[in-house]
């Protein structure tokens, strides 16, 4: 029964190949503009790891200080970083299934190759933890153990494309590669990859592609490495040496937990709880006792990563494509009331209205998946160019057209077609068939 008011409607739509053209086209101007819009909002406002966002959790103190607080438009947030000192005497639990403290670096990278010209490259200072908890995956090798972290050892994980640059793709682990003044030996290639956001670390980018090095944290100190990320103080440094900066009160390091189970939760709570009180007997943590796990979710709620003009432009786009399909109801209305006398013939015949009023809206679905189709295309386009506005050519693609956007494409385009064609078929099969018989 589908495929004859498939056929129907096919017949229709070539009977007025204007008029129908005139219909699609206002259908896939609303797809994409709406497809568009909602294609942005799910990128920016997405879970980046659903399978586990809710065991993850990011780690603040309140070791600001005691006379203002750290945000003074929020007076009850405390920092979003930890000092050094702090970051590596939370290392010492074992509640946690995994933790990591980390941040962010720049250092060169010296490429053995002839003719290969040394070059800057974006560097995680982290510990083995970092890729099992937040699910990086390898195309070649792994991460460090724990046992690498604690010496620390010379072990790199590069990801797809630096692996590419250094050794043009080939399984490089056993290999090794200069950074700075030393040599590492590549134990781990990562497979492209890019959450989005980077929930890990969303301080000054949260949509930037990850790091293209992971380094042991331990060669932070050996090596002097200063951060590349956001740093934030209190108090003046207290000498011009690396090891002040590490004695500090400095802010500069992301601290990560996997938490997986409530008793977990409950138990390194209890620990931060009992670090920070220690702290305050030793002078530290002026502020009232302030601790805070966010899972991955409330961090970017707090971090504030959502734009506020992401939300209005969604609205704005799947308005546009409900009033693109209510000025389809018009034109619609006009055509299947032309074809009056024909339904009155069959409705004399039997038809029933439900029948008539099915045909005529499987032809309205008909013209919205047409409409999506052509709309799904110009999306790819407008997509594409939205990327390339805000994150320019080298870092295009962060927003793409996937499977669940164009499944959610086809659907917009379904209900613009529903939209736009219940009224019509319910007005054109409830024509008297009388009418139209005495003039026959």
């Amino acid at each position: 029964m589908l495929a004859y008011q498939v056929r129907i409607a096919l017949k229709s739509l070539r009977r007025t190949p204007v008029l129908s053209a005139l219909l699609v086209a206002g259908i896939a101007l609303g797809v994409a503009v709406a497809t568009t819009f909602v294609t942005t909002y799910a990128t920016v406002a997405g879970n980046p790891v659903p399978t586990k966002s809710d065991r993850l959790f990011a780690v603040q103190l309140d070791a600001w200080s005691p006379q203002r607080p750290w945000d003074d438009d929020e007076p009850e947030e405390p920092p979003d970083q930890l000092t050094w000192r702090d970051a590596t005497a939370l290392l010492a639990s074992d509640i946690p299934t995994y933790h990591t403290a980390m941040h962010k670096a720049g250092l060169m990278v010296h490429p053995g190759g002839e003719g290969q010209r040394p070059f800057r490259a974006l560097t995680r200072m982290t510990r083995g933890d970092f890729f099992p908890m937040f699910d990086a995956p390898f195309l070649y090798g792994g991460g460090w153990d724990r046992a690498a972290d604690e010496r620390p050892e010379a072990v790199a994980v590069l990801d797809e494309a630096t692996n590419r640059r250094l050794f043009g793709g080939e399984d490089s682990v056993g290999r090794s590669v200069r950074i700075e003044d030393r040599d590492f030996t590549v134990v781990g290639v990562l497979a492209p990859w890019w959450p989005k956001p980077k929930y890990f670390d969303p301080l000054n980018d949260p949509f930037e592609r990850p790091e293209e090095v992971y380094l042991p944290l331990g060669w932070t100190p050996l090596m002097e490495i200063q951060s590349a990320g956001n740093s934030s103080g209190w108090k003046y440094l207290e000498g011009d040496a690396f090891a002040d900066l590490l004695a500090s009160e400095q802010l500069w390091l992301q601290y990560w937990v996997q938490l997986d189970s409530p008793e977990q939760r409950q138990a390194y709570a209890a620990f931060l709880d009992a670090y920070a009180l220690e702290q305050k007997k030793l002078g530290r943590f002026g502020r009232p006792l302030n601790n805070r796990l966010r899972d991955v979710m409330a961090w970017l709620a707090v971090r504030e990563v959502v734009p506020d003009a992401s939300r209005t432009m969604l609205v704005i786009g799947l308005l546009f494509l409900v009033v693109s399909a209510v000025n389809l109801i018009g034109i619609l209305l006009g055509k299947f009331l032309a074809r009056a006398p024909e339904v009155g013939v069959r409705r004399a015949l039997g038809a029933s209205r439900g029948a008539i009023f099915l045909q005529h809206l499987v032809e309205c679905q008909l013209v919205g998946v047409l409409g999506g189709a052509l709309g799904l295309l110009l999306a790819v386009g407008v997509v594409g160019a939205v990327d390339r506005l805000f994150r320019g050519a080298e870092e295009a693609g962060l927003f793409a057209l996937d499977l669940p956007m164009l499944a959610a494409g086809l659907l917009l385009a379904l209900v613009a077609g529903l939209i736009a064609g219940v009224y019509p078929a319910w007005r054109i099969c409830r024509v008297p068939p009388a009418n139209y018989l005495k003039q026959q």
